[in-house]
């Protein structure tokens, strides 16, 4: 079911909308809110969630899920730790390692789902398990980094004015961004992903891809998972067998918060990027009060997930009422 062009870009205006509001609202509450430190902030601590996110977007636009992201992120970080620190490796050579396990992982995923016609929830929740079982076998306990190498890469960071630099993890972040914004909107192979999750069947009818393009999204969801896991070594810095609980549900929340139907077919990667963003600057809002604990952010994730679940539903209904009448 296609949506009316006006109604299917509501959830994204309201998640702008969420977004400007929430962030007015820090500014008016705090004093130096609104200064270029807390911006640079917002985007460094959220990073790795961020790059998560829009590889969440790709799978849920499909008509997909993937539980398996949290737990590729976190083998990746004790992955490349133990190379480098344990093993003497160059940290270009073990974040290539890494990114390699974690996008063949993603496609053999996608390939089981394809092949088979497994659900996607049992299939990734599978995954999830596994990555996180061999990431406490790769090492127990968290591995901090202390090599040169690695920290001359960490240490890096771009000149962005008003006395403050941009963290190498901002410029990834970024730089993904940009990238999933022309796959998804400038080349063939996003319309086809666009095309499966707006009606699957239709799209083979049509001489589509389906199974090479649905392979290609899990793939590139378990890349950006490594990549996420790279990022977010560099963040700390060290590697944990621990890290990325519970990010699979915070990629879902911010990618259904930036407007992205989880029935598929309609979302946005700049809706999901705000998704995030609104998290983040709750975040902060709560680190600027000092009174409020780490509980509210769940509680008003919660509640802005079930709000857009709602208008989703809302405007489905409306399209379908729409449809029907004409």
């Amino acid at each position: 079911m296609k949506l009316p062009i006006g109604r299917k870009h509501i959830p994204l205006i309201a998640t702008a909308a969420v977004l400007l509001a929430i962030y007015l609202t820090g500014c008016i509450a705090y004093d130096n809110f609104s200064g270029l430190r807390v911006i640079r902030s917002l985007f460094r601590d959220w990073s790795a969630l961020g790059i998560i996110a829009i590889g969440m977007t790709f799978v849920i636009l499909s008509g997909g899920i993937d539980l398996s992201v949290g737990s590729v992120l976190a083998f990746t970080t004790i992955f490349s730790a133990r190379l480098i620190e344990l093993h003497g490796w160059h940290p270009a050579e073990a974040w290539l390692a890494g990114l390699a396990v974690g996008t063949v992982f993603g496609g053999l995923m996608g390939g089981l789902i394809q092949s088979y016609k497994l659900p996607p929830f049992l299939v990734t929740l599978g995954g999830m398990f596994f990555m996180r079982g061999m990431a406490f076998v790769v090492y127990k306990q968290p591995i901090g980094l202390k090599s040169d190498a690695f920290f001359s890469v960490a240490d890096f960071a771009f000149p962005s004015g008003g006395g403050l630099n941009m963290p190498v993890t901002v410029i990834v972040l970024l730089g993904v961004f940009f990238v999933a914004m022309y796959l998804a909107h400038g080349t063939k192979w996003g319309r086809n992903v666009y095309a499966i999750g707006g009606d699957e069947q239709s799209a083979v009818l049509m001489g589509l891809p389906v199974g090479r393009t649905k392979v290609l999204i899990y793939a590139l969801n378990g890349f950006l998972s490594a990549l996420a896991g790279i990022v977010y070594t560099l963040y700390l810095p060290s590697g944990d067998p621990g890290a990325g609980w519970g990010f699979e549900l915070d990629a879902i929340a911010a990618v259904v918060i930036g407007g992205t139907l989880l029935t598929g077919g309609v979302g946005y990667v700049g809706g999901t990027l705000m998704g995030v963003l609104i998290v983040g600057v709750l975040d902060q809002i709560l680190k600027f009060n000092g009174n409020l604990g780490a509980a509210w952010l769940r509680i008003a994730m919660g509640g802005l997930l079930l709000t857009f679940i709602l208008l989703q539903r809302v405007i489905a209904r409306l399209s379908a009422h729409r449809t029907v009448k004409e």
